[in-house]
């Protein structure tokens, strides 16, 4: 069976872009942190169905919560790196964004013991319009990225981007495997599958069918996810537009169970292992 890859951005509820504007860093700390409640479920879902994981996490987050960072990594799952205060890297200059890397390294090593060797941006913020960005992660010693979604959207994308693992090189010896968000091709565009929103409203029998349909390929799909998407009771925020409240908490309530349903159906790898044994194979083309 081919196996497919399973990730989980640790972060909190309020740090999603349709509130970026309400709560900036300075705020996270007075507001109700739902990560913990939220995290102990998939784990334990997780441990039922015994898969491993690869964890996106939060510099902020490991600061705030050592014990359960500690708790993931003794659990066996891939510890990797989302930032530290989740800004999107395209409102960063590249002094900005090598400073955060290296605080969110700093605080995610310090909570689990363990250097994260892989980075996700925030909200899909890497793009050929940062080019910067990549060789920056090479340089703070990542061995892949998992930032390039090859769609077209008002927030985020790439369309033009490659849709499978690809490879990197800067100078001689340093190199960067990127593993974009998986799309299936259809009208002459790239449609977005297994993960987050799209994961959430998209019925079961859909997501089932089109990652099968990409594992006959031969390639695996990428599922993504956020804590705060299984929560059934966010907490309240006021005052969003119709599109960010679907966005933010549509099917919260439904995504559980799906991800229930899938872990059964597939089989499930972390990122890591799928990316050293590419590097081993010499899977993924080089630009």
């Amino acid at each position: 069976m081919q196996p497919n890859l399973l990730t989980i951005d640790l972060e909190e509820w309020f740090v999603v872009e349709a509130l970026a504007d309400r709560f900036s860093l300075d705020d996270w700390h007075s507001l109700p942190s739902t990560l913990e409640r939220n995290c102990m479920r998939l784990l334990l879902l997780l441990d039922r169905h015994d898969v491993h994981a690869t964890f996106f996490i939060v510099g902020w987050s490991a600061e705030r919560h050592p014990a359960l960072m500690s708790r993931i990594e003794a659990a066996g799952h891939e510890i990797a790196c989302h930032s530290f205060g989740h800004r999107m890297v395209n409102r960063m200059t590249a002094d900005e964004f090598r400073l955060d890397t290296r605080r969110a390294i700093n605080a995610i090593a310090e909570a689990t013991g363990v250097r994260p060797f892989g980075y996700r941006a925030p909200s899909w913020s890497l793009s050929d319009r940062v080019p910067w960005a990549f060789e920056i992660l090479a340089e703070l010693g990542f061995e892949y990225d998992s930032s390039i979604f090859p769609i077209k959207h008002d927030l985020y994308g790439m369309p033009s981007g490659p849709r499978e693992l690809y490879r990197m090189r800067f100078g001689e010896s340093r190199y960067l495997y990127e593993m974009p968000a998986s799309t299936i091709r259809r009208w002459g565009q790239n449609l977005p599958i297994g993960g987050g929103g799209y994961l959430r409203h998209s019925p079961y029998w859909y997501t089932k069918h089109m990652i099968r349909r990409v594992n006959r390929s031969g390639r695996p799909v990428m599922v993504y996810m956020h804590p705060w998407e299984i929560d059934p009771d966010p907490p309240p925020v006021s005052g969003l537009s119709l599109l960010q409240r679907f966005r933010t908490y549509g099917s919260t309530d439904t995504l559980e169970q799906k991800l229930d349903r899938l872990l059964t159906d597939f089989q499930f790898i972390p990122m890591i292992e799928y990316v050293r044994a590419a590097t081993r194979q010499r899977i993924g083309f080089e630009r």
